[in-house]
């Protein structure tokens, strides 16, 4: 018996010494991911990345709830898509989306006032009527993904806004197919590709190596990521904490079976030493 406790109890070292490293691994790969969502997170809450004058705007935010936030703040994309929209929105994605007109002119005065620069407001009592896509048999084309504004989401409530700035805008998945369409629509359609080419009304092309740090959309998608690794992660330790305290308190079980079987052996052997001397 007492042979067979300690087999299990060796058992028991070698499964803790393999949770142990598990949890190393694992708190490891938590305390990383967690240290990238607070430095991402930083930045948003900085708005790093954008103007200055934003950047001020952006600090008011708390004494002026008409402030809704920047475009970045409003919209989501999927990550394939993210590239494509940041070109379509180009300096947009800077604008500042308020509750009203009188919101707008009051951050206008402030900007004024305190000489901090100019900056784009895009009040929601005033974007009402977005206007339409000329050319929506475009839409059938060959490498056409769809309109921006379709490939975002967003609340209802700013779904105008994101359709003033994106719903004229054609996604298609490469510049070839992208020229194509512009030859064939007298080059009066605005078009972005996947990769980040910008084709405009009147035929210019803008396109090259996507330098783009700062990723202004991308920010919200990876903090939603994070967020959902840290809660996994978290999760998965105490997971493993739980597993450990339930193999140690096994580990104290056997570890006083054994002290018992101990004592009995010692008894035995007296008992046995006992009965020699009678004999």
């Amino acid at each position: 018996q007492q042979a067979a406790v300690e087999q299990s109890l060796s058992g028991i070292r070698e499964t803790l010494s393999q949770k142990d490293a598990r949890l190393r691994e694992t708190q490891s790969a938590y305390h990383m991911e967690k240290s990238r969502l607070e430095a991402l997170s930083n930045l948003t809450e900085r708005y790093e990345g954008y103007g200055g004058s934003v950047k001020k705007v952006m600090e008011q935010k708390e004494k002026n709830p008409g402030i809704i936030g920047v475009v970045a703040d409003i919209v989501k994309v999927e990550k394939k898509y993210e590239t494509a929209i940041e070109t379509a929105l180009g300096g947009n994605i800077q604008n500042i989306v308020t509750d009203d007109e009188d919101t707008a002119k009051k951050m206008i005065r402030f900007l004024k006032e305190n000489r901090l620069g100019r900056a784009t407001f895009l009040p929601l009592t005033s974007i009402t009527k977005p206007q339409e896509f000329k050319n929506p048999e475009a839409l059938s084309e060959k490498g056409v993904i769809g309109m921006a504004d379709e490939l975002v989401q967003t609340e209802d409530a700013y779904r105008n806004v994101a359709k003033a700035m994106l719903g004229r805008i054609l996604v298609v998945d490469n510049v070839d197919n992208a020229v194509k369409i512009a030859r064939k629509y007298e080059y009066g359609i605005r078009m972005v590709t996947l990769e980040g080419e910008l084709l405009v009304p009147g035929g210019a092309i803008s396109g090259g190596a996507f330098k783009n740090n700062s990723n202004l959309l991308g920010r919200r998608r990876e903090i939603d990521e994070l967020q959902k690794s840290v809660k996994k992660l978290l999760a998965a330790v105490d997971g493993i904490n739980r597993e450990i305290d339930d193999t140690k308190a096994k580990r104290n079980k056997l570890r006083l079976e054994l002290e018992n079987l101990k004592t009995d052996m010692q008894k035995k052997s007296i008992e046995q030493n006992t009965a020699r001397l009678n004999i």
